[in-house]
């Protein structure tokens, strides 16, 4: 293997957008900052939570674009990522957060709830990756973070009422080792993370709270920074790809 090849892959000046996340993608884009990374965070209608971070960006002296934007319209996807490209030069690392997450009873499930999950959580990661993988090639390689669900990561579903969800989240991680063995050559690496129960949804009971914990082996949430930890190890890493780590305290194993 050529000697170039073996290069750790470095993160100062180099540029990234993330699609939605908001708390956890805001954390993520904070510490991409403070390894010298350039910002582009896409966001549908958190534009408050969105210019938040851009300021947190900008204070640590890396440019932030912001893009609000449709993810269920595929033109979209694809102007998306070359604004972000245009506006910071580049385009190295592409991480896809943005998911819809709802309960939604089966009888209910009709073509258009399921075209509303199904797009934002799997065929919109595709698109963007279909059209950051060119400006990736121009710098020599790149990295591709994906996002699954601990749930799918353990191959069965648990909670009912999540049927679109679990489908696209349990499709996320065929797109990443798909897409891993497609753009190997390329050296763009792509993996996925699997969240488990990392931070607690507004309004969450202190009995729910409690139950989590309790079913969790390690005996607690996550919180996000356990998430920026898996994908800052991914975005270094020079030989991981077609990967999901969970990250859920044990969660599956009971």
């Amino acid at each position: 293997m050529p000697e170039e090849l073996r290069v750790p892959f470095g993160l100062s000046n180099k540029a990234a957008l993330i699609t939605g996340g908001k708390r956890i993608g805001a954390a993520i884009a904070i510490e991409l900052a403070r390894n010298g990374v350039d910002v582009g965070l896409s966001y549908n209608r958190s534009r408050g939570e969105a210019e938040q971070t851009a300021e947190i960006v900008r204070a640590l002296g890396r440019t932030c674009e912001l893009v609000q934007v449709d993810l269920t319209d595929a033109v979209a996807c694809a102007r998306l990522v070359d604004t972000v490209a245009t506006s910071l030069g580049r385009l190295d690392i592409l991480i896809n957060m943005a998911s819809v997450y709802s309960v939604v009873p089966f009888d209910q499930t009709d073509d258009r709830r399921w075209d509303s999950v199904l797009d934002v959580d799997l065929k919109a990661a595709f698109l963007c990756a279909r059209a950051a993988v060119p400006h990736m090639r121009s710098s020599g390689g790149g990295r591709i973070v994906n996002f699954s669900d601990w749930i799918a990561a353990s191959g069965r579903p648990r909670y009912a009422g999540y049927l679109p969800y679990y489908v696209a989240k349990r499709a996320v991680i065929g797109l990443t080792e798909a897409l891993a063995l497609e753009l190997a050559g390329d050296q763009i690496l792509v993996n996925a993370v699997a969240p488990g129960p990392i931070v607690a949804p507004e309004g969450t009971s202190d009995e729910e709270l409690a139950a989590v914990e309790k079913a969790t082996p390690v005996g607690r949430w996550g919180g996000e920074e356990e998430i920026v930890s898996a994908v800052m190890f991914l975005l270094r890493s020079g030989f991981v790809t077609g990967e999901t780590i969970r990250v859920d305290g044990g969660r599956h194993l009971r």
